[in-house]
């Protein structure tokens, strides 16, 4: 079927309708309700095909963007989702919570040219949603089984990515996490209102069918060892993330209600899922709260203040607007719910008293100096400067840094760079013990959902490589 493309000099970017800032203030809920189908297919005909596409060059996982845009043009809607899923294990959340603005949409042509992107991330939910309706969405089962099992470490993205393209594959898959729950970040840092727990549930009954295995609860360094697992498997992947909260060194940052970000986003998203928290000193109802960080984890911790009915919140990060890591998207949501801003300003202090509770954060304005190694302007503070927030809960949001990996994984001998993460060989994915693999966050850091969905599924294929090469050679030895 013909479909007229290129229509997006006729009709304009329109986003799903975005429930008003009053509505989304009271619940938890996603804020963009569903495309109708019709309104799908028209946003998807705007797309330009262009030769060389850039909204496809600059996501992580490659995606064609172009092909499966134009097959919902095209109202194709089985095979765009086909295409879709053969780049990507999870669209249905890369479309809620990638950052489109600095990766697939923030490159679109037509935005470069002046007529506003195409709404990419939107679509692909669309696309994703209506093939779950319509029974599309199948577990991918092996059409052979294999003798070889694989053990991974960490139930977030990366390691639910890998686990299904080995189980498809044919191997036993196990997958060992602490939580209580699979998904890790996916279920406890980030909130409802940006991907509904059930989103993500609804994969992991997936992959239950699929045959993989999950032993939740299980901490490797405590309930096992590495090696261990090592002995049990033919190979290991280490998936998992990293939860060290970064430190902030001033005065006074001991104080009651001065808390972390994912203690805190982690304390709401229990109570979401329905679990008993203790959550003293992390509850933002009727608090006057401040939180530090102007990365996506930051604004997460805002809007839900806000949505816990928090008095007043303020978002305190020591950049500008434009110098800020977040995406811009998130800032617009949170100011539209009422979240004020203090940009060009670090903490200094927390004001707590004789009682240890948190009364004020003592904060400096500062300007952006000279550009340091990296090309990114240094924050310096300016004189005279010094100003007081009042505040009951102050929310620590400056990003994460790997967990001592090899002591947690009662490793030792596993090597790690300067800055904590697992060293690899970046060809095959294996760190320096055979048969070990690291990917996602364990390898590059903090990073986004979709690198991690992208490392997952690299690992796996230099992991099927290698055990194709292992059953090989014991044949080999067997034969002589």
């Amino acid at each position: 079927m013909a479909t007229k493309m290129l229509t997006f000099t006729q009709l304009d970017r329109e986003t799903p309708e975005k429930r008003t800032a009053a509505e989304r203030r009271e619940d938890f809920g996603e804020i963009y309700r569903e495309y109708a189908k019709a309104q799908a297919e028209a946003q998807a005909s705007r797309c330009s095909q262009c030769g060389v596409p850039f909204c496809q060059v600059h996501c992580p996982l490659g995606n064609f963007i172009p092909d499966w845009l134009k097959l919902t043009a095209e109202n194709r809607l089985q095979e765009a989702y086909e295409i879709s899923a053969s780049t990507n294990t999870f669209p249905e959340i890369c479309g809620r919570i990638c950052p489109q603005d600095r990766l697939c949409e923030g490159n679109c042509t037509i935005e470069q040219s002046g007529h506003g992107t195409v709404t990419i991330g939107s679509v692909e939910r669309f696309i994703t949603e209506t093939a779950f309706e319509e029974g599309w969405v199948t577990p991918r089962m092996p059409l052979r089984e294999r003798a070889q099992s694989v053990g991974i470490v960490g139930a977030g993205p990366a390691g639910l990515a890998a686990a299904e393209a080995l189980r498809a594959d044919g191997y036993k898959v196990t997958v060992y996490d602490r939580y209580d729950r699979v998904g890790g970040l996916l279920i406890y840092g980030i909130p409802n209102f940006k991907l509904e727990k059930t989103v993500v549930q609804r994969r992991e009954a997936l992959l239950r069918a699929q045959g993989v295995e999950f032993r939740l609860n299980f901490e490797v360094g405590r309930d096992a060892t590495l090696d261990e697992l090592r002995g049990k498997h033919d190979a290991v992947l280490v998936a998992a993330g990293v939860y060290e909260a970064r430190p902030l060194r001033v005065p006074g940052v001991g104080a009651k209600n001065v808390v972390a970000a994912l203690d805190y986003l982690t304390s709401s998203n229990k109570r979401g899922l329905g679990d008993a928290v203790e959550a003293e000193g992390l509850d933002a109802s009727g608090k006057r709260v401040v939180v530090i960080g102007g990365g996506d984890t930051a604004m997460d911790c805002v809007r839900t203040a806000v949505r816990q009915g928090a008095s007043a919140v303020t978002c305190l990060y020591r950049r500008d607007r434009a110098n800020m890591p977040g995406s811009q998207r998130e800032v617009a949501h949170a100011e539209e719910e009422g979240v004020v801003f203090e940009w060009l300003a670090a903490p200094q202090s927390f004001d707590a008293g004789r009682s240890q509770k948190l009364k004020a954060v003592r904060a400096h304005r500062m300007h952006l100096g000279i550009a340091d190694s990296s090309g990114r302007q240094t924050p310096e503070p300016l004189d005279g400067g010094e100003f007081s927030l009042d505040a009951d809960l102050a929310i620590l949001a400056l990003g994460f840094d790997p967990e001592d990996f090899a002591t947690g994984l009662g490793a030792i001998e596993l090597r790690t760079s300067r800055w904590g993460t697992v060293l690899v060989d970046h060809k095959s994915m294996m760190s320096n013990l055979d048969g070990v693999f690291a990917a996602g966050d364990a390898v590059r850091g903090a990073s986004l959902v979709v690198w991690a969905i992208k490392d997952g599924r690299d690992a796996a294929e230099s992991i099927r490589r290698y055990l194709e090469n292992k059953a090989a050679d014991q044949l080999a030895a067997a034969a002589e």
